[in-house]
């Protein structure tokens, strides 16, 4: 077993053990049937973490319905540790916010039905409150964290990424002087073998000469010729180290070099629309180019992995998109050198195009875009790591600025929905002095819910005297809107009205002036 995969073995196996412990603290002895719960919550907890780093939300989502079976309100001493390590294990392995947040959704939704099953819908607020407060932060948390991270491996890449492009620079400095030097040898050289040359002929026809002098001349001519091929091999120096000699032939088609490399066993498909004329030769290099450094880098970094080569002629551009499967996506972008993009970026801007590439469709694609006249397109540098350090380091802010304002904001309008929830029931639990005027004792319950505002208080009101003993199932009703006393209390029992009384809180009664 590699060592990363022990390690992440450990840390599953440690955060099981600290979850089942606090279900275990915190299940009352006492209670037979909680043994059973614990019994089941337990394993339930394993399957959780043992699914929590290919699919979080399901653990969560495990650890939501243990919580919401011992209460509707969610918050459970038992499992409210669960929900909130699956909550931050959500955030920080799901690449997306999306399945999360309709995750919450459904959980809110779900909750408010058995709420509402149930009649009680102050117990849905409290669930809200526990959902984002112990889920919702969490998750908030390890979305920041991930997002973090990315801008430290962004950060790492734009450093290696630099270090290649120093490097590059360096090389193109050598080529640059290599070709200087190929210029000076080409002016100095060249000439002077070409005036031996000449003279050395001149010789060979002259009559005035014996055969003697003309055998000179012509090995004269002879040695030129071969000072000639010297040259050339001097000039092979210059050539790049360690590139081989060239393979393919000179002015290859892209159908040609499609199909060279499927012979070669590459899975490859060519899409490619007949160009509306010839275009130029800067351009058909740099798409014959284009298409080369893409399939190399497949057949390099995703073996096996099928490739997509597109050719698509428009109007005044050709665009070129190479995309390898997802394969491409398993080999670090580090392994490569990462100088044959850099070497293909300089081929397009020269030929006036632009070329991009990156991760995508779950593979790697390479889009570049080139002019099918001269100086058709300008010559733009391609997205470097920089902007991609950029965008990372706005999405950190991003995120961190949702931390902190997502709950604030959502605690604020729950706050406004129990409010509002709170003045609609008050108004619905008051009873006119008429209707209780009304009521007669002995009335059937049917009755007299029939004639009764829809909704009754909580419980009695703090401080009202308590119930009459044999009183049977009570429910208390305002007599005014924004006050709790006094209040109608209205008792049944055995199906009919057994007592209807005014209450009112007995301490502020006796504390009142007479």
């Amino acid at each position: 077993m590699r060592r990363e995969n022990t390690r992440e073995v450990l840390a599953d196996l440690a955060l099981w053990a600290v979850l089942a412990l606090c279900v275990l603290l915190r299940s009352d002895p006492n209670d037979g049937g909680s043994w059973w719960w614990v019994a089941a919550g337990v394993p339930l907890l394993g399957v959780a973490v043992l699914l929590c780093r290919g699919a979080p939300l399901v653990s969560l989502g495990i650890a939501v319905v243990l919580s919401a079976w011992q209460t509707p309100e969610l918050f459970t001493a038992s499992y409210a540790p669960a929900m909130a390590a699956f909550g931050y294990l959500s955030g920080r392995r799901t690449a997306t916010a999306r399945p999360a947040l309709l995750t919450f959704a459904t959980v809110a939704a779900a909750g408010l039905a058995l709420c509402l099953a149930l009649s009680d819908l102050w117990s849905w607020f409290a669930l809200l409150v526990t959902l984002l407060l112990v889920v919702v932060v969490p998750w908030l948390s390890g979305r920041y964290v991930r997002q973090y991270a990315q801008l430290v491996s962004t950060g790492w890449r734009l450093a290696e990424h630099m270090e290649r492009e120093r490097e590059a620079a360096a090389d193109r400095e050598r080529l640059r002087e290599r070709s200087r030097i190929a210029g000076d040898m080409h002016d100095s050289l060249g000439h002077d073998l070409s005036l031996i040359a000449v003279r050395a002929a001149a010789l060979e026809v002259d009559a005035s000469l014996g055969e003697r002098q003309r055998q000179a001349a012509r090995e004269l001519r002879q040695a030129a010729a071969d000072a000639t091929g010297r040259l050339r091999d001097i000039v092979g120096v210059l050539r790049e180290d360690g590139a081989p000699a060239p393979t393919a032939p000179n002015g290859e088609t892209v159908a040609a070099l499609v199909e060279r490399a499927r012979d070669a066993g590459l899975d490859v498909t060519l899409d490619e629309n007949a160009a509306p004329a010839p275009p130029p030769p800067m351009t058909a290099l740099a798409v014959h180019r284009v298409v080369q450094e893409s399939l190399t880098n497949a057949a390099k970094h995703a073996p096996g992995a099928p490739v997509r080569v597109s050719v698509a002629y428009a109007a005044g551009a050709v665009t070129v998109t190479v995309t390898s499967g997802p394969g491409a996506a398993r080999t670090p972008p580090a392994v490569s050198g990462g100088t044959g993009l850099i070497g293909l970026d300089e081929r397009v801007r020269l030929a006036g195009g632009t070329l991009a590439h990156g991760p995508g469709d779950g593979g790697f694609t390479v889009t570049a875009r080139l002019p099918l006249t001269a100086g058709a397109l300008p010559a733009a540098p391609a997205p470097t790591t920089a902007g991609e350090l950029h965008d990372a380091r706005r999405r950190v802010r991003r995120n961190l600025l949702q931390a902190v304002t997502v709950p604030l904001a959502a605690g604020l309008a729950l706050a406004l929905l129990i409010l509002g929830f709170r003045f609609w029931s008050d108004s619905r639990t008051v009873m006119d002095p008429a209707q209780y005027d009304a009521l007669r004792v002995g009335d059937t319950r049917a009755d007299v819910l029939r004639r009764l505002p829809r909704l009754s208080l909580d419980g009695p009101p703090a401080g009202v005297e308590p119930e009459p003993a044999g009183a049977g199932s009570c429910e208390y009703y305002r007599a005014e809107r924004y006050e709790t006393t006094p209040a109608y209390r209205l008792c049944f029992k055995d199906g009919r009205l057994a007592s209807k009384t005014v209450v009112t809180d007995v301490e502020n009664e006796e504390d009142r002036p007479r």
